[in-house]
């Protein structure tokens, strides 16, 4: 009951934060908020007082549509900056929500990608990518110096794009293991059902392409743990 409140307070405050502005997406974070509970509350670690704290792990968002639940996640989460009155100022010039953030979001210490589609679950695996050769070239027995996953929400417009698929190809080449990417399948686009413009089977595509998969039904929190 308490995980569904939370859930429903991210939904609400995305969707709020999307009307008062009368711009951007309230569909994509209201239909991964629960996928967003999970990580943010469960898995991803991170530090509000300390956003630049090189143990961090990294959290790609893709999705850029989807930029309103990256800011009520780090309004929730205690991220100083990020206040009621920020969000309340969504896509608004000089504010720290204005949408879309290429990167270093802000002063929160939080990687985003939102730029071309594609382009965010691409910049991820070269995070992914970075943080395998540090760790190989300084990590020693028992001491792991360098030891952090990257994560990614993305969505169907991020892989219909060649470049994620080149991208995700070379990561299932090199094993890189610690990154994981939440892939926000709602049968849904833009301009109608997703069957319009995408069938293809992705589980099988990214098997084939040397990735671990798995599906969580309805996103059921209560299933995310990674």
């Amino acid at each position: 009951m308490t995980e569904q409140k939370a859930i429903n307070t991210i939904r609400l405050l995305a969707a709020d934060t999307v009307q008062k502005a009368s711009s951007g997406h309230p569909g994509a974070p209201m239909g991964m908020a629960a996928m967003a509970f999970a990580l943010w509350t469960k898995e991803l670690r991170y530090n509000p007082k300390n956003p630049h704290w090189l143990g961090r792990d990294r959290f790609v968002l893709s999705n850029g549509h989807a930029c309103a639940l990256q800011y009520v996640l780090l309004h929730l989460t205690g991220f100083d900056e990020f206040t009621m009155d920020e969000l309340k100022k969504f896509r608004q010039v000089g504010s720290k929500t204005p949408g879309h953030p290429e990167n270093a979001l802000c002063n929160g210490g939080i990687e985003v990608s939102t730029g071309p589609l594609g382009q965010g679950i691409s910049n991820a695996v070269g995070l992914a990518a970075a943080e395998a050769h540090l760790a190989a070239t300084f990590n020693k027995p028992d001491f792991p110096v360098i030891d952090n996953y990257t994560y990614v929400f993305c969505g169907d417009g991020c892989l219909q794009e060649g470049v994620s698929n080149e991208a995700s190809s070379i990561a299932g080449h090199l094993g890189l293991g610690k990154l994981i990417v939440l892939y926000d399948d709602n049968n849904i686009t833009i301009d109608g059902e997703t069957e319009l413009s995408f069938t293809e089977d992705v589980l099988v595509r990214y098997q084939s392409l040397g990735w671990d998969t798995s599906v969580v039904k309805d996103g059921d929190p209560s299933k995310l743990l990674l």
